[in-house]
């Protein structure tokens, strides 16, 4: 079936202006449903290709064009985050990352904010727990591009981890951990990871106190001399520069990066799911609980990517989805009610949550799995097939505006192995999605038999509640068991 999408067929070309409409096809037949036009036509999209070379140290660089504003943008992934940081020592991925912007060997953390401020540019680090990758971005007018990459090459490759820095980031991040253990939803998604994976690398959602403090210049330096490696990262950039200027100043500052022994490390085997179970995280005195009910989903190279996207959607990818409709709308017990999923060198987590009063747990959570059950036995209506899916095209049209959106796709393709022309037949891939496909998603991605539930909230009020829906168990914040 052909996908209701927008009005607009777009063809990208390489190297011309990014967003470029090509002309409507004569002829062509618009509906109207409900209050807005829509375009029975298929969208037609070609990415431009970027320029790619791999310098001598492996570093593959691949650079877009975008003349339409004055600006560039640069984004480094490197292969060393969560999942490759020991196991003794939770959070030192992120720990490394976040402090590459307090000094380098040629300029402290006031001289890199005050180079920055002074360009009115942009420069960021980060390594989030339970990816594969840290990251580096850049962004800021074309003009300065030298001096940009310079800083990014400068933070990346060169940081020196000052004690001082060090110690008032510890500080910093002592206190984000303990405003982030008094969220209910913080501490249901640790849950989750930990039912699900195990002892897997991906099971870790947050430092501890121990190993904040424990942290110094040398450990630092070792992961970093370590993960950070040319030839495990990918640098895109894109902007009002000419491929032979991106590419040379790629070299530039770039190409004296040190390739490293230690990047080529291996992540374990990943467990057989568990048997489905139910968990409470006793948080005494709630008025609220927060649910969850999860399972293992695909790496992002699995072809059944896309279709799960369509699922999700339906599911509870946006506030018009079937949880939000039942939980909110129709029974008024949340809020909000959503899911997810995520994907990526190893199966991600997929999942559905919502916050509802202590008093409605049980049926709130009757319906999220009903939602969930239904999804795999029944069949999508048409309409609401096609909605969720014009929905996700419309999104996907409308986000290749961003040049370092561009980039972003980019480096998804070349880091997880995707086919060149991924994104081109993202609209018909999605448009491709029928409703048997949905209810195998379903039924594949949220297995009854490995589901994992978890419950936030005041164990006495809910226990009783939950019990219904298989064997329980009780942990405090921490995740220790209690009688």
């Amino acid at each position: 079936m052909i996908i209701t999408a927008l009005i607009l067929s777009l063809s990208l070309l390489i190297g011309g202006p990014v967003g470029a409409a090509a002309p409507a096809a004569s002829g062509q037949t618009v509906q109207r449903l409900n209050r807005a036009p829509i375009n029975t036509e298929l969208l037609k999209v070609q990415l431009p290709r970027p320029k790619e070379e791999k310098l001598d140290n492996g570093l593959t660089v691949l650079f877009l064009p975008h003349r339409k504003v004055p600006t560039m943008h640069a984004t480094l992934w490197v292969k060393a985050g969560a999942l490759w940081e020991p196991k003794d020592h939770p959070g030192l991925a992120q720990f490394t990352a976040e402090m590459l912007k307090e000094g380098t060997a040629s300029r402290t953390s006031s001289q890199l904010a005050t180079e920055i401020e002074e360009m009115g540019a942009s420069l960021e680090t980060g390594a989030a727990f339970g990816k594969s990758i840290a990251q580096a971005s850049a962004s800021g007018m074309a003009e300065d591009a030298d001096k940009i990459l310079g800083l990014l090459a400068d933070v990346t490759l060169k940081p020196s981890f000052p004690q001082d820095e060090l110690d008032k980031y510890k500080k910093r991040r002592e206190s984000a951990l303990q405003e982030q253990r008094s969220q209910a939803r913080f501490l249901g998604l640790e849950a989750l990871y930990r039912a699900l994976y195990g002892d897997f690398p991906a099971a870790v959602a947050a430092p501890t106190s121990e190993s904040i403090q424990r942290t110094t210049p040398a450990a630092l330096r070792q992961f970093h001399q370590q993960r950070w490696a040319p030839e495990s990262s990918i640098l895109g950039i894109a902007g009002d520069l000419t491929p032979e200027q991106a590419m040379a100043l790629a070299r530039k500052h770039f190409g004296s990066w040190k390739r490293s022994d230690g990047a080529a490390a291996a992540l374990p085997p990943l467990a057989a799911p568990k048997p489905a179970s139910v968990i409470i995280i006793d948080r005494p005195g709630s008025v609220q609980t927060d649910l969850f009910a999860g399972g293992l989903a695909l790496r992002r190279d699995d072809p059944d990517y896309i279709p799960l996207v369509v699922a999700n959607r339906i599911l509870g990818g946006e506030a018009s989805a079937r949880l939000f409709m039942n939980l909110r709308e129709e029974k008024g017990y949340a809020y909000g009610a959503y899911s997810n999923f995520d994907a990526e060198l190893y199966p991600g987590l997929s999942r559905a949550w919502a916050a509802v009063r202590s008093e409605v747990t049980e049926p709130a959570l009757r319906d999220m799995l009903a939602e969930i059950r239904r999804l795999g036995e029944e069949t999508v209506p048409a309409a609401e097939l096609e909605e969720a899916k014009r929905s996700l095209v419309a999104s996907f049209a409308f986000s290749l505006e961003q040049p370092s959106t561009l980039v972003n796709y980019w480096l998804t393709t070349r880091y997880y192995g995707l086919p060149a022309d991924y994104w081109d037949r993202y609209p018909e891939n999605v448009a491709a999605v029928d409703a048997a496909k949905v209810r195998a998603m379903a039924q594949r991605y949220w297995n009854r038999e490995t589901i994992q539930l978890v419950a936030v909230g005041d164990a006495e009020k809910i226990k009783k509640a939950v019990s219904g829906f298989g064997t329980v168990q009780v942990l405090d914040i921490e995740g220790r068991p209690k009688p």
